[in-house]
């Protein structure tokens, strides 16, 4: 077959696609009942039906099944921003990991908007000027995110979903890897390639920036300079990678919570985060950790926090699988209000697929 004939079939299949495309937007229409239902409870329950729709294929060759859940889901978003549009905050600027987990999770089709911190995601979210924020909650290398474990604590906000992304750090930069005298990037993404650093470029100084994105940028712009970011990164300022993978522990994954206003329904893989603060006495915390050991609840999560305006007092972070319309999930929160001085239920959401 002649190139000629190769692409028309090509443009051929393109045309079937974007018909499919078409009639597959119309169910949805169909499906979600117009604009009354929630935005971020359709992309939840979207990424676990495309999850369902990967996972029971047999494999393929030709696409991976990541290929497969990104395909589905750029689709998957564009058909139901067509039925409601949907702005989402983000932590700034484009291209950082937050950038990306957003993509990740909400595709492109979406209106994804940076904003500075991660007080600023939570602020547009409760305000309504968005739909829906993203936020980093924790990673596996530094652990817990400061920022938004304090902003659960100040403001009231539901958890709608959450994204794991993998976290590959590269060496970014326009000057030669024998004439790069700084290394910019923000400073848990230095943190998490410190020893690579010190081994590999022990001459060069390391500097702490807003942003990975931001010290790609600067690195296109500043000789002698290199970040530490992304591969889009990289791509979108022109940048050579002058090293790939560079993070210190090669399974390094953040995790991000979705913020908004709704409650997902349960999809069978579902978990529950919650806030509670107990008594500050010799065998409270126990107590409380008990009461999901007698209902038959996985805790996967546990994360303390200091209390606000207290001396030696904490707040406690836990995950739990189940949704908290689960019976067993109801009985154990039941019990943990009865004991507890604070529980707030920050959500229940479905369990994410690192992939």
């Amino acid at each position: 077959m002649t190139d000629t004939n190769l692409q028309r079939s090509i443009d051929s299949i393109d045309l079937q696609i974007l018909q499919l495309a078409e009639t597959r937007q119309h169910l949805v229409e169909q499906l979600t009942g117009g604009l009354e239902q929630g935005s971020i409870g359709r992309v939840a329950a979207a990424a676990a039906e495309i999850k369902k729709v990967v996972q029971s294929r047999p494999p393929c060759d030709a696409l991976s099944r990541q290929a497969q859940t990104q395909l589905l889901q750029c689709l998957s978003g564009a058909c139901l921003e067509s039925v409601q549009a949907m702005r989402v905050a983000f932590l700034g600027p484009k291209y950082s990991y937050s950038h990306l987990a957003a993509t990740k999770y909400f595709g492109e089709a979406v209106s994804l908007t940076p904003v500075g911190s991660i007080p600023a995601v939570f602020d547009a979210v409760a305000r309504g000027d968005m739909v829906a924020g993203l936020v980093p909650i924790e990673n596996s290398t530094d652990g817990r995110v400061v920022d938004t474990l304090g902003m659960f604590i100040r403001q009231d906000m539901e958890i709608c979903g959450e994204v794991l992304l993998p976290i590959h750090h590269n060496l970014l930069a326009k000057t030669p890897r024998e004439k790069i005298t700084e290394v910019h990037s923000k400073p848990q993404a230095l943190s998490q390639c410190r020893d690579w650093l010190a081994s590999q470029l022990p001459q060069a100084k390391v500097v702490e920036n807003s942003s990975t994105a931001a010290a790609a940028k600067l690195a296109s712009e500043k000789s002698g300079v290199a970040a530490v970011a992304s591969i889009e990164a990289g791509r979108a300022y022109n940048l050579d990678v002058i090293d790939q993978n560079i993070e210190d522990n090669p399974n390094n994954v953040t995790r991000f919570a979705v913020l908004g206003r709704e409650r997902p329904s349960p999809t069978e893989d579902d978990k529950t985060a919650l806030l509670f603060q107990v008594s500050h006495c010799p065998g409270a915390l126990a107590d409380a950790m008990t009461i999901f050991k007698q209902s038959g609840l996985n805790l996967t999560w546990i994360e303390s926090f200091p209390a606000p305006e207290t001396k030696n007092e904490y707040l406690f972070f836990i995950e739990l699988s189940g949704h908290r319309d689960d019976p067993l999930v109801q009985t154990a929160i039941d019990d943990l209000t009865a004991s507890a001085q604070r529980l707030d239920i920050l959500g229940s959401y479905p369990r994410a697929v690192l992939a």
